[in-house]
């Protein structure tokens, strides 16, 4: 496939918390979401990632890898959670107490928890 036009990418890939690779990708008009990953070298990079199941995004948007991109689009791969964040949290209550967070605070003396 031979355009003129070439469309602006940006790849973006967090292996670790706290760690964001970005790459900006030129790619011709048409170009598909595996076109882009197999250009950034990302797989390569990254080997533990798999081509066939790793989920991707654009814009925050879950997409097939055959999704046809567009000028500027950002391509987000996600990577699965370690933590369960609804299991997390309730951890974190549990340590803090029921007594001394959110709602259960008392906030004026002489006051019920929760108001």
């Amino acid at each position: 496939m031979v355009n003129d036009k070439l469309i602006k990418v940006t790849l973006v890939y967090s292996p670790l918390a706290r760690e964001v690779r970005e790459v900006s990708l030129l790619l011709a008009t048409g170009s598909t979401v595996l076109e882009a990953l197999h250009a950034s070298g990302l797989f390569q990079l990254f080997p533990t990632l798999d081509q066939a199941s790793t989920p991707v995004g654009i814009w925050g948007r879950r997409v097939d890898s055959s999704q046809t991109l567009l000028d500027q689009d950002r391509v987000e791969i996600y990577r699965s959670l370690d933590v369960d964040p609804k299991e997390s949290r309730r951890k974190r209550f549990a340590g803090q107490g029921a007594r001394t967070t959110g709602l259960f605070v008392k906030k004026r003396t002489g006051a019920k928890a929760g108001y």
